[in-house]
């Protein structure tokens, strides 16, 4: 596009959009209800709707790993530490297993990190293992349906196929004693071997206090059109180029590093969660996998999550109306993103501003300490519940 192209895009950008968004959305905060089935399920409230035994498992499984690496606590995989302490003390929970609807097995399967703090899943599979021999050997309920009423918080990059490498992943598929067990995994890929059928997909963890410490002032206007802070080619483990992010992100680097309208940049500087709060669209490109902490990120601060993952499986989609406050957008269609994200009418970002703006979307994307009424641990809970009760056919 010409020069005098872009000056008149940014002129129209700033005097039609920017302006009334910061009027509209940013000073008053107008919110809009999510209706429909979504919105239905989003405020559903579990306490009452299903009992939950937790194993009391040696802290070799979980509390010691954590003791050896406090890293574990705030990384994006941080949903099994959370996920066990909140069980603890949930109204849902039960000491008696007779009456028990889910069984839970508090194994850490990513704590187990390298210096740069990338979590290594190879003692996973043994854990699990043991975990399960161990509760099968002590308790009646794991064989008597092979833990189809069990379910594992499995977080990492490819769930319950414990790799790193999405190859190696899937030549090991998930692990065959979890074929019966639900499985809560971050990984989220149609028609792919480490996304088991029935799996409860869940957001990856993000700091709550933090992002709470670096809210911004509502007046503050979204000056920024396109927002991305991270790599885009990654050499050292994809050194040729093209296959790391489907060769997506170098897309968006080679034909937006030098448009006015897109802020984007390997830096991540510490205002970057300012940033976010003050662009319109921030995109969520995949990496590695097909999702990141970007996407819940932007549904915090309020910034249009811009989806880049072919096939991707969204978290609580049964919850959160995706397609309505985000912009899907093909990975072979990079190239065109500015033309598809300028062609969007005003009326259309504004009412997605305005759903992104409801407390219960933000409150679902997180696993707050303590927890609160509909957040993420309740939406878990809310997916258990819908899965109930089990069928005959569970038990053996």
């Amino acid at each position: 596009m010409s020069n005098s192209s872009w000056v008149f895009v940014l002129y129209v950008f700033f005097a039609l959009f920017l302006n009334l968004d910061a009027f509209e959305l940013r000073k008053g905060q107008k919110t809009e209800r999510i209706s429909g089935s979504a919105g239905d399920v989003l405020e559903d409230d579990p306490v009452g709707r299903l009992k939950v035994f937790v194993y009391e498992l040696p802290s070799k499984y979980n509390k010691k790993i954590l003791q050896k690496d406090p890293r574990c606590l705030n990384h994006m995989f941080a949903a099994e530490i959370y996920m066990h302490r909140f069980l603890l003390s949930s109204p849902v929970r039960t000491l008696n297993p007779e009456e028990a609807d889910w069984f839970y097995t508090p194994v850490y399967t990513t704590c187990d990190l390298t210096p740069n703090g990338l979590p290594l899943p190879f003692k996973s599979p043994r854990m699990m293992r043991s975990a399960i021999q161990l509760i099968s050997s002590n308790w009646p309920y794991w064989n008597r349906t092979e833990g189809a009423d069990h379910f594992f918080i499995v977080p990492h990059d490819f769930g319950a196929c414990f790799h790193y490498q999405e190859e190696k992943a899937i030549e090991r598929g998930i692990l065959p004693l979890l074929q019966r067990a639900t499985l809560v995994q971050t990984f989220g890929q149609k028609n792919h071997v480490c996304l088991k059928d029935g799996s409860i997909t869940v957001p990856p963890y993000a700091p709550p206090q933090k992002m709470q410490s670096h809210l911004i002032p509502p007046s503050i206007p979204r000056s920024i059109f396109v927002y991305f802070r991270g790599l885009f080619y990654d050499v050292g483990n994809d050194p040729e180029g093209g296959y790391y992010a489907r060769g997506a992100r170098a897309a968006v680097w080679e034909n937006f590093k030098d448009n006015p309208l897109f802020d984007i940049s390997t830096e991540h500087p510490t205002t970057y969660y300012e940033d976010m709060q003050r662009a319109v669209f921030c995109l969520c490109p995949l990496g590695w996998a097909p999702w990141s902490p970007r996407l819940v990120e932007a549904v915090i601060f309020g910034c249009i999550p811009v989806i880049i993952a072919d096939d991707i499986v969204l978290p609580f989609a049964d919850a959160i109306p995706w397609e309505d406050i985000g912009v899907y957008v093909d990975e072979k269609d990079v190239p065109n993103l500015d033309t598809i994200l300028t062609s969007i009418p005003t009326e259309v970002i504004l009412r997605k501003q305005r759903l992104l703006a409801n407390p219960s979307m933000k409150q679902a994307m997180l696993f707050p300490h303590p927890a609160q009424p509909g957040d993420a641990f309740h939406q878990i809970l809310n997916g258990l519940a819908r899965k109930l009760p089990h069928d005959k056919s569970v038990y053996l």
